[in-house]
């Protein structure tokens, strides 16, 4: 790691970090509050995958359900009309929009290998922005002149990476760079993020593997062919499942790769200060 301990860090005149966790565990929230401090450079994954890996898939398709209408298709055939998206750090629907949910078409869902693709997409596209994050670190300092940095990770990060490997290619490279920190929930945060989900599912990025079982698993239970699935009802009974699966791939890549902070303690005094002081004391922790 980076800083040797509690104290190097507090020293550092360049403080780094990648933040990683459950999407819904506070990464964006803090993030926001360290940039808001005009000394820290938010690098948002999310935003970087919308805007720099899947654009032209998010504005292709738009476009491509606009020509189904004609009195668009007419507009668009003659460069009458433009159609982009309005992704922002605090607008991120576009890509979640496009990624989906697989299912009965009727129902606003993708088809299964449709979805598959896009997943796929999808995994390219985080895997080389978080490998931009070297390159964001240096132009933050020598383009904008802030001192600190804070890569802020979507939460399927640990789909992508294997933390049993000492030369995983993305995590020895962010690791080279930054501090991996690790917001960790407890069972009291997993049973509240069941619920917000189950209230408003929203899409989400599986590792290929995983998805194949729980598709595989939702059929036969339920006996339904692939179009006649529910994709609402698919992705709520495949999130928890998700968050079993996501569990032990952070712990591993924070015992292995980086430090820990509890969420309660992080959200208790949401602070820049208080930040400082939990990574101080996880470092100082992890050298015991």
């Amino acid at each position: 790691m980076i800083y040797a301990s509690g104290q190097d860090w507090l020293n550092a005149p360049h403080k780094r970090v990648v933040l990683f966790a459950m999407s819904g565990l506070g990464k964006t929230h803090m993030s926001n509050l360290l940039r808001d401090t005009g000394e820290w450079f938010h690098y948002s994954i999310d935003y970087r995958i919308g805007t720099r890996y899947m654009g032209e898939y998010i504005a292709d398709n738009a476009k491509r359900e606009a020509m189904k209408v004609p009195f668009l298709r007419e507009l668009l055939m003659s460069d009458s009309i433009y159609i982009g998206t309005n992704l922002s750090f605090h607008n991120l629907a576009p890509v979640s929009a496009y990624l989906g949910k697989p299912g009965n078409p009727a129902r606003g869902g993708v088809p299964i290998d449709e979805y598959r693709k896009r997943q796929d997409q999808f995994r390219r596209a985080e895997m080389a922005a978080l490998l931009d994050t070297g390159y964001f670190i240096d132009r933050a300092l020598d383009l904008y002149g802030y001192p600190h940095f804070v890569c802020d990770t979507g939460g399927s990060i640990c789909e992508w990476v294997d933390p049993e490997d000492p030369n995983d290619p993305i995590l020895a490279e962010l690791s080279k760079h930054a501090l991996l920190v690790w917001i960790k929930g407890d069972e009291a945060h997993t049973q509240e993020l069941i619920r917000r989900f189950d209230k408003a599912p929203k899409p989400m990025a599986y590792q290929p593997e995983f998805l194949d079982r729980v598709w595989t698993e939702y059929l036969r239970e339920n006996n339904v062919k692939e179009d006649e699935v529910d994709p609402n009802a698919f992705i709520r009974w495949t999130y928890a499942q998700a968050l079993a699966h996501r569990q032990p791939r952070y712990q591993m890549m924070a015992d292995r790769w980086g430090v820990t902070i509890d969420a309660h303690d992080l959200m208790a005094d949401a602070t820049p200060h208080n930040f400082d002081a939990l990574i101080a004391s996880a470092l100082d922790q992890k050298r015991q």
